[in-house]
């Protein structure tokens, strides 16, 4: 589906700017396209790669694969649960007395709340706030799928637990605490995952990083298979083993003991997914700045800028100027904290008051900038609806 300027400028003429859109015809092709990628296999959707209520809805009706959610925060999570999602995966550790107590307080009224955990910290604090409100609860194990090369550490740092010998060790914890079920591991291969390797001018270092990945992929296969088969001769019966990332399904699914793939970033198709040999999705979330002034022919300067990505810092974590075509930032100003110099000098006639569209380089992140966002369906605005930060979901 191919969207132009006029196309979206037309959809939203009127409407103050700054503002933030998602277009729900290239949503829905992008939630038909991971159905096919990942095949039978369940999905769990990556809150925080959507971080608007109404959307993560919309997926999960969309299809029986879609059967739970990664919730980032732990305060989230208990949102999303009592706006009536169920079976929700935390994606990452937490600590907090009450953050821990208001989470089993919703598992205590039958909701299904996993914590994840990877240290003997973890568990004896969950298990310790589960016995003072008579609780059992289940939790997962967060394994780092990172890649260890001679001087090369290939991933990021997540969790201490990197072996066989790590896991069973944390499992022998988990066998002194009472409320405390196993019911899965989750290891998130971000190096395959999160890291494009088809990046324009990239060259000899898309090659490299193609090279690392297929030999990652075979580590994270063997120590992931390798991990199942220890629990499982150690007579622990787990239900659950999560795996992957947008950038990642196709390797993730070859593992027959994974038994969901997480997706978050593939539904709005953020601009550092162009850059992934293996798949393209439909961008289907993009946000105007509008023009406020035209300093010298061929710059148009938008009121608004900012919304870099999180990460290491460089160029491709700016957003990326979609429409119209050909225009472009200007490398000594880049998106600045209030103002946007733009540069152009194609065959659309721009005037102060018209908008120009970017895509963000990251998903969810964009929705922290913005209280709603509008619904665009087949040329017209449909309905407009909170992100999280206008319902005033703040986690951090």
């Amino acid at each position: 589906m191919q969207r132009d300027y006029f196309y979206y400028k037309n959809i939203l003429a009127g409407k103050s700017m700054p503002l933030a859109f998602v277009d729900l015809d290239l949503f829905d092709q992008n939630i038909q396209e991971v159905l096919r990628r990942v095949g039978n296999l369940p999905i769990r959707v990556a809150s925080k790669s959507l971080r608007c209520l109404p959307l993560l809805q919309r997926i999960i009706q969309a299809d029986s694969r879609f059967q739970g959610i990664m919730a980032y925060h732990p305060l989230e999570a208990v949102k999303l649960s009592q706006a009536g999602l169920d079976d929700i995966l935390l994606g990452y550790p937490c600590f907090h007395e009450q953050h821990i107590q208001a989470v089993l307080e919703e598992v205590k009224r039958g909701k299904k709340i996993i914590f994840m955990v990877d240290e003997e910290s973890h568990l004896l604090r969950i298990d310790k706030l589960a016995k003072k409100l008579d609780v059992l609860t289940k939790i997962c194990f967060d394994v780092d799928m990172s890649t260890n090369f001679p001087g090369l550490h290939f991933g990021v740092w997540r969790s201490p637990l990197h072996t066989v010998q790590d896991v069973m060790k944390l499992t022998e914890v988990l066998k002194r605490c009472s409320n405390l079920a196993l019911e899965g591991i989750m290891g998130y291969e971000a190096q395959i995952a999160g890291l494009g390797d088809n990046v324009a001018g990239n060259g000899i270092k898309n090659k490299i990083i193609k090279w690392l990945k297929k030999k990652s992929i075979k580590d994270i296969i063997t120590r992931r298979g390798a991990i199942v088969k220890a629990l499982e001769e150690e007579g622990i019966k787990i239900n659950l083993v999560n795996a992957g990332g947008t950038g990642s399904i196709e390797s993730s699914i070859l593992e027959p003991w994974v038994t969901e793939v997480t997706v978050g970033s593939a539904f709005y198709a953020p601009a550092l997914f162009d850059y992934y040999t293996t798949f393209r999705h439909q961008p289907a979330a993009a946000f105007a700045l509008e023009i406020t002034r035209i300093p010298s022919p061929g710059i148009y300067t938008c009121q608004g800028g900012g919304y870099i990505a999180s990460g290491e810092v460089g160029v491709i974590k700016q957003p990326v100027p979609y429409l119209p075509e050909g225009i472009k930032t200007i490398s000594t100003e880049g998106f600045g904290e209030v103002q946007t110099p733009i540069r152009y000098n194609g065959k659309v006639s721009l005037q102060v008051g018209d908008p120009l569209f970017f895509r963000h380089a990251k998903a969810g992140e964009l929705m922290e900038r913005f209280n709603k966002i509008y619904f665009i369906k087949e040329g017209k605005i449909v309905d407009e609806e909170l992100t999280y930060r206008g319902m005033g979901w703040c986690f951090g």
